[in-house]
């Protein structure tokens, strides 16, 4: 895996932010089955640029916790056989590895949100990692039924990184 990594805002954690990247991502791809290695872009943002990119993509008028920008189509979320999957796929020429997608954390709303639900930083970073990089392999929330099965894989994941809501770091 090639982890392409900018800390635009020189945010800091009580853990190696790229280490837990690293782990976070390979762990997710390997539970999911993902068939190939990935090329993946992450952007840890201040509070005013991840509002700035919410409004311009999604049209939302506020900062959020995290945004992720894939780079393949899915018939179905996890599916990695079909025709449309297949079909765009695009290849990174210097890592020669499949371009999974973007992800753009924002360091501030993790850290509040780790005090407001009253967990670590390390357990909020990572689990807005594993819902972004489920983001990128075709899962969403919109509708009840998706909502519930991303639901379960993100609890799968966390649980097989060791990562619980107890952490209290």
């Amino acid at each position: 895996m090639t982890l392409l990594f900018e800390n635009d805002n020189q945010a800091e954690f009580d853990f190696d932010i790229e280490e837990t990247l690293n782990k976070v991502i390979e762990y997710a791809l390997d539970y999911e089955d993902f068939p190939y290695e990935v090329e993946v872009s992450v952007s840890l943002v201040s509070e005013e640029e991840i509002h700035r990119i919410n409004k311009e993509f999604r049209q939302v008028d506020r900062p959020t916790d995290v945004l992720s920008f894939p780079m393949m189509e899915y018939e179905r979320a996890g599916d990695f056989q079909s025709e449309t999957f297949e079909q765009s796929l695009t290849v990174s020429y210097e890592s020669e590895e499949v371009m999974l997608g973007d992800i753009v954390l924002c360091s501030q709303v993790i850290k509040r949100q780790a005090k407001e639900y009253g967990h670590s930083e390390l357990r909020e970073f990572a689990f807005l990692v594993v819902h972004s990089v489920l983001h990128l392999l075709g899962y969403d929330h919109m509708e009840d039924d998706e909502r519930l099965e991303m639901e379960d894989h993100q609890r799968k994941i966390m649980e097989g990184l060791q990562i619980s809501r107890g952490d209290s770091k």
